[in-house]
C-alpha cells in the first residue's frame, strides 16, 4: 500500500483495512451477479436433484483441498513476517507443503470415489471431480500470499469473477450440448466445477509470480516443512472446523432428506454465504496488521482494529441479509418455482452469517495469541451444530413436518452454533488483550428499522417490482441511516480513496 501522509502507523493500518474492504464489497457485489446465473442454469435447466447430488459430491473435495492448506491461509502471513528468507523462498515452502497433501488426498479420493458418490453411480467424466483437490489447495495458497501484499484484488477476480462465470458458462453450454450428447447432462454440473477451478487457480497464480517472482536458490526442506506443518496443527484444525460449520448442515441433511431437498438448501445456502466473503475476506489483511501489532505489544490498537473491522463487516452483512432475507421468497423464486420453500432456510443462513461476524474478526487475532484454545472453542462450536441439527430434524421428522420445511431446522442450528461461539470468543480475546471487544452499535437498529418497513412495502408490489426496485431500495435505506447514524472519521474511510 502506498504510504499516506499525515497518518499515523494505526491509522494507515486502518486505511490497508479500508481499502481491503472497499474491494472486498465490490467482490461480493461481482460474485453476487455471477453466482445468480449459475443458481438459475443449475435449478431451472438440471433441477434440484442434480444440484443436490452436485452439492453432496464438491463437498467432499472442498473439505479434502479446506485440509491440504493446513492453516496456512492465515498462517502464512506469520511466517512471511518470522522468516528472514526470501519472501518467494517461503510462498514456495506452502504451495510444496500443501500440495504434496492435497495430491495424496485427491488420489485417494479418485481410488475411492464412493466418498464422494455414495450411491456408487457415476460417470467418468465426474470421476474427473478429485484434480481439483490440488488447485483449489494451491489457489488458496496463492491468495493469502497476496493479501499479505494486501492485493485483495487478486482474490476478486479469480473467486467472484473468474470461478463463478466460467461455472455459470461452462454450465450451460454443457446444457446446449447435452441436447445432442445426451450422456453428457449428468456430469454438466460437475464437470463445470473443474472447469471454472482450474481457470481461477491460473487467474490467482498469475499475480503470484508478478509479486513474488520465482524463488532464487531454494530447494525443499522436508524436516522444516514438517516442523511447520506441525505448528499449524492447532490453525488447520480451526480452519477445518470453521469451513466444517458451513458444510456441515448440508452434508446432515443429505443423510436425512431426499437429493431434491438438499438441492433446494444448497441454493440457500449459496445466496447465504455470499455475504461470507466479505468478512473472510479481511483475514489475510488483517494478519500482517495484528501480527506487527503484537511484536511492538501494542494491545490497544488490535482491540480496535478488531472492533473496527468487526463493525464494518456486520453492518453489510446486516444490510445483505435485510435485501436478500425480506423479499427471500422471491430470491429463491428466480431459480425456479420449486426452490421459494427454502425461503425460511435462506432467512436463517443470512441471520447465522451476521452472528457469526464477531467470531470471525476475534479469531483473525486468536490464531496469533491462543490457537490451542481457538481451536477447542471452534471444536465445541461444531460439535453443538451437528447435535442441534439432528435434535432438530428428528423433532421435524416427528412433527410429521414436509422435508423441505425441515431444512429450516438445520440452518436454526447453525446460526445458533455460531453466534454462541461470537459471544466466547469475543470475550476469549477481551481477556487475553485487556480490552473490550464488541462490534454492536445501536445504529444497526436505526438503520434496519426503515428497511425493514420499506422491505414489507415492496412486498405487496408484484415479483419482478421486489426483486428489481426493492432489493436496492432496502439496502439504499438501510446504507443511507447508516453513513448518518453509525459512521464516524474512521468508519468512513472505507468509502474514501485514499491518495499516496
Amino acid at each position: 500500500m502506498a504510504e499516506i501522509p499525515g497518518l499515523s502507523a494505526e491509522q494507515k493500518d486502518i486505511a490497508a483495512l479500508a481499502k481491503g474492504g472497499r474491494t472486498n464489497f465490490f467482490g461480493f457485489l461481482l460474485r453476487l451477479a455471477a453466482r445468480i446465473p449459475f443458481l438459475f442454469i443449475a435449478g431451472r435447466l438440471y433441477g434440484a436433484e442434480d444440484l443436490g447430488r452436485f452439492a453432496s459430491a464438491t463437498i467432499v473435495v472442498e473439505l479434502a483441498a479446506q485440509l491440504s492448506t493446513l492453516g496456512q491461509k492465515r498462517g502464512l502471513a506469520q511466517q512471511l513476517a518470522r522468516d528472514d528468507r526470501e519472501s518467494a523462498c517461503v510462498v514456495a515452502d506452502a504451495l510444496l507443503l500443501s500440495g504434496c497433501v492435497s495430491a495424496t488426498l485427491g488420489v485417494l479420493l479418485y481410488l475411492f470415489p464412493a466418498a464422494m458418490f455414495p450411491s456408487g453411480s457415476f460417470t467418468p467424466l465426474q470421476h474427473l471431480l478429485p484434480l481439483t483437490v490440488v488447485p483449489i489447495a494451491l489457489g488458496d495458497i496463492a491468495l493469502a500470499a497476496l493479501a499479505y501484499r494486501f492485493d485483495v484484488g487478486a482474490a476478486v477476480r479469480a473467486r467472484s469473477v473468474v470461478e463463478p462465470w466460467t461455472l455459470s458458462l461452462v454450465a450451460g453450454s454443457i446444457w446446449l450440448a447435452a441436447l445432442y450428447v445426451a450422456d453428457l447432462r449428468a456430469s454438466g454440473l460437475i464437470l463445470a466445477f473443474v472447469v471454472s477451478i482450474f481457470a481461477a487457480t491460473l487467474t490467482a497464480f498469475i499475480p503470484l509470480v508478478r509479486s513474488y517472482g520465482l524463488p532464487q536458490a531454494w530447494s525443499p526442506r522436508p524436516i522444516a516443512l514438517l516442523q511447520l506443518a506441525g505448528r499449524n496443527l492447532p490453525l488447520a484444525g480451526a480452519d477445518a472446523v470453521e469451513w466444517g460449520t458451513r458444510k456441515l448442515d448440508l452434508f446432515i441433511l443429505g443423510t436425512f432428506a431426499p437429493p431434491a431437498v438438499v438441492g433446494i438448501y444448497y441454493v440457500a445456502q449459496q445466496v447465504a454465504t455470499l455475504p461470507q466473503k466479505l468478512k473472510t475476506s479481511f483475514e489475510p489483511i488483517l494478519g500482517p496488521v495484528i501480527t506487527r501489532n503484537l511484536r511492538d505489544r501494542n494491545f490497544p490498537a488490535i482491540a480496535r482494529q478488531v472492533c473496527q473491522v468487526g463493525f464494518w463487516i456486520t453492518a453489510a452483512q446486516a444490510g445483505v441479509a435485510l435485501a436478500l432475507g425480506i423479499p427471500g421468497a422471491a430470491v429463491m423464486g428466480l431459480v425456479g418455482p420449486g426452490f421459494v420453500a427454502g425461503t425460511a432456510a435462506l432467512a436463517l443462513l443470512l441471520t447465522a452469517e451476521v452472528a457469526a461476524a464477531p467470531a470471525v474478526v476475534s479469531e483473525a487475532a486468536l490464531i496469533y495469541v491462543a490457537r490451542v484454545r481457538n481451536f477447542w472453542i471452534s471444536l465445541g462450536t461444531i460439535a453443538l451444530q451437528a447435535a442441534l441439527t439432528v435434535g432438530f430434524l428428528l423433532a421435524a421428522r416427528r412433527a410429521g413436518l414436509d422435508p423441505v420445511y425441515q431444512a429450516a431446522g438445520a440452518a436454526a442450528a447453525l446460526a445458533i452454533a455460531l453466534g454462541g461461539a461470537s459471544l466466547v470468543k469475543s470475550r476469549l480475546l477481551s481477556s487475553i488483550l485487556g480490552e473490550p471487544i464488541t462490534n454492536w452499535r445501536w445504529a444497526l437498529v436505526w438503520a434496519a428499522a426503515p428497511a425493514v418497513l420499506v422491505g414489507a412495502g415492496m412486498k405487496l408490489m408484484p415479483e419482478w417490482v421486489e426483486l428489481a426496485i426493492g432489493v436496492p431500495a432496502i439496502l439504499g435505506v438501510y446504507c443511507l441511516v447508516i453513513w448518518r447514524r453509525g459512521f464516524g472519521p474512521e468508519d468512513r474511510m472505507l468509502f474514501r480513496k485514499q491518495t499516496a
